[in-house]
């Protein structure tokens, strides 16, 4: 592990193991120390270690199950583009995010450059649970000044992970 001094404090590094073992356990969580010891040229014990690491510090934020898309085709998802009112001040602006933030519906929600100054995927059972978050979320507040909706029709790829080994 390197160590480099950053305005006065230390911060850590990730070495090319952890890197490794990072880009492994993004994609299965639940593989164990011995299997990735077949991929990554350290004991399982290290192994161990590292991952150990890799969470305390904060490197490996959770570890989640991903469904399957057939769970999830009978679902409605939407994309929802958001506009803040020209005259939106922060605390409405940090209270609208933490609404965002807040509900489970809500799966992702990313402030945005251009038009829009927010992307958020919605998850909902029906069309009817959908304009009930919308009106919950978004009509009611006067941060909002619109939103555009696209409906998904299909999952195509979806895969949220960071490559971070070299190639």
């Amino acid at each position: 592990m390197h160590v480099l001094p950053e305005f006065g404090t230390v911060v850590a590094m990730l070495d090319r193991f952890d890197r490794q073992l990072l880009d492994l356990v993004q994609r299965d969580s639940s593989r164990t120390a011995d299997s990735l010891a077949v991929d990554v040229p350290l004991s399982p014990s290290a192994i161990a270690r590292r991952l150990r690491r890799l969470r305390r510090d904060g490197w490996i934020a959770r570890t989640i199950a991903l469904l399957s898309p057939r769970l999830k085709e009978q679902r409605l998802r939407a994309l929802v583009s958001i506009q803040l009112s020209e005259h939106a001040d922060l605390r409405g602006k940090a209270a609208l995010q933490q609404r965002l933030i807040g509900a489970e519906e809500v799966q992702l929600c990313y402030e945005t450059t251009g038009g829009h100054d927010m992307l958020a995927l919605f998850d909902c059972a029906s069309m009817a649970a959908f304009n009930e978050l919308c009106d919950a979320l978004l009509t009611a507040d006067a941060t909002v000044r619109r939103y555009e909706t696209s409906f998904v029709k299909r999952e195509i790829k979806f895969a949220p992970f960071v490559a971070l080994a070299e190639r």
